[in-house]
């Protein structure tokens, strides 16, 4: 098994260079700790460096399968927003949103946290009543959006076609403007250091082929690839895997895993001041800081661990993008993707206690992942660290599927999935 600090992966992701072990002896690890986390993303970094800096527990290691933020943090369209519809949702995204504007400060690392703004345009009646209704719920949870008529969306996104005429006109849309995008790697890489710092091990390369448990049921550690580690506490965030993972410890998942597809355009100079969403014709768009214009899609079909996605949907995507944006017609695709999303069945997440005494996990977040980084992060490590909920995360229990409390957000992401 292999340990990096946090400054090493850091100086071989920014140079490209993902051959660890040409460059950085072995380490021996630890075969025990007092928590491992399955995931070494956004989500279980984040976890590592708050269970570490706010509860103390350094005795860590954070495992993953490939590298450091390798699987959906290095894959998603980096969108920040909490305009989400009900109340446990709106606190949870809107938790994170206050923990990103001060992410940058708070690990002393660039996430390049642009508070750019969330415009989601409506195209025909439902589309404005459906919008208008997440303005009053958002408001009523304290969370900034407000309607637009076209002109104001125009003078806001002016590349927007607002013609009457088009085959989707815009009738309005709904604005938040602490809405924004984040450097999606940057984010891993400035947990990992930040963890690194404090004790955490981070150990790549490793897959995690079992959770075994002791006789009387509770965590006994995991099985890897190289070897059984020993530890007190297993948490599970490892997006489009955590159903198979768990399931090796007798917990069953009720998640479906998808292909989620993006792309990017050749680079260009800016030209797009925010983020546009748009429900009708199934896309949205930002511009990166490297001047690629990123669009994603909607989920495929079909449940897959591929993360290649389909042409069909990307050709549907771009199509809708160049109706509503004429200027971008000329633009070439300059690769494509897709991610693996886990999706429950009310499309919320799952941040909980298990059944399994010693056992925790945080997964299902389907498109709302990247967004919620931080403020699952936190909540996370203190049910961890408490073995009981955070009064955020209390909602979003495995229970709620056995009692029928769902937090129904089907429709949230706007590109309605």
């Amino acid at each position: 098994m292999t340990r990096f600090n946090a400054l090493t992966l850091l100086a071989n992701a920014l140079t490209g260079n993902r051959n660890w072990d040409a460059q950085w002896p072995e380490a021996q690890p630890r075969t025990e700790y007092d928590v491992v986390i399955v995931g070494a993303g956004g989500h279980g970094l984040g976890t590592a460096y708050y269970l570490a800096k706010q509860h103390g527990i350094t005795n860590i290691a954070v495992i993953d399968k490939g590298w450091l933020g390798g699987g959906n943090t290095g894959r998603n369209t980096t969108i920040i927003r909490s305009n989400y519809l009900y109340d446990e949702s709106a606190r949870l995204y809107d938790h994170s949103v206050d923990l990103w504007e001060g992410l940058s400060q708070e690990l002393n690392y660039n996430v390049m946290y642009s508070r750019r703004g969330v415009l989601m345009l409506a195209h025909n009646v439902h589309d404005v009543q459906s919008a208008q209704r997440h303005i009053h719920a958002n408001r009523l949870n304290g969370v900034d959006n407000r309607w637009l008529t076209p002109q104001e969306c125009k003078a806001y996104c002016p590349p927007l076609n607002i013609s009457p005429t088009a085959r989707h006109p815009v009738l309005g849309g709904a604005l938040q403007e602490r809405a924004g995008t984040a450097r999606h790697d940057a984010v891993a890489w400035g947990y990992a250091r930040g963890a690194a710092a404090r004790g955490v091990d981070i150990i790549q390369n490793c897959p995690v082929t079992e959770i075994r448990r002791n006789p009387d049921g509770s965590v006994a550690g995991v099985e890897t690839g190289r070897g059984f580690i020993k530890a007190k506490r297993v948490a599970v965030s490892a997006a489009g895997h955590s159903s198979v993972v768990m399931q090796s410890a007798g917990v069953r998942l009720p998640l479906e895993s998808y292909p989620l597809q993006a792309l990017v355009s050749e680079p260009v100079k800016p030209v797009l001041p925010c983020v546009v969403m748009s429900n009708t014709v199934h896309a949205y768009i930002s511009q990166s800081d490297k001047g690629e214009l990123v669009i994603g899609s909607g989920t495929d079909q079909y449940t897959s661990y591929s993360q290649r996605g389909g042409l069909p949907l990307i050709e549907h995507t771009v199509a809708a993008i160049c109706e509503i944006f004429p200027i971008f017609t000329r633009m070439r695709m300059l690769r494509k993707w897709g991610g693996i999303v886990d999706v429950t069945p009310d499309r919320s997440a799952i941040i909980s206690k298990t059944p399994v005494p010693g056992l925790y996990v945080n997964c299902g977040w389907g498109t709302g992942g990247f967004k919620a980084t931080p403020g699952a992060a936190h909540t996370f490590a203190w049910t961890i660290a408490r073995d009981e909920p955070h009064p955020i995360n209390a909602p979003f229990t495995m229970e709620r599927f056995r009692s029928g409390r769902l937090i129904d957000e089907a429709a949230a992401a706007a590109v309605a999935h």
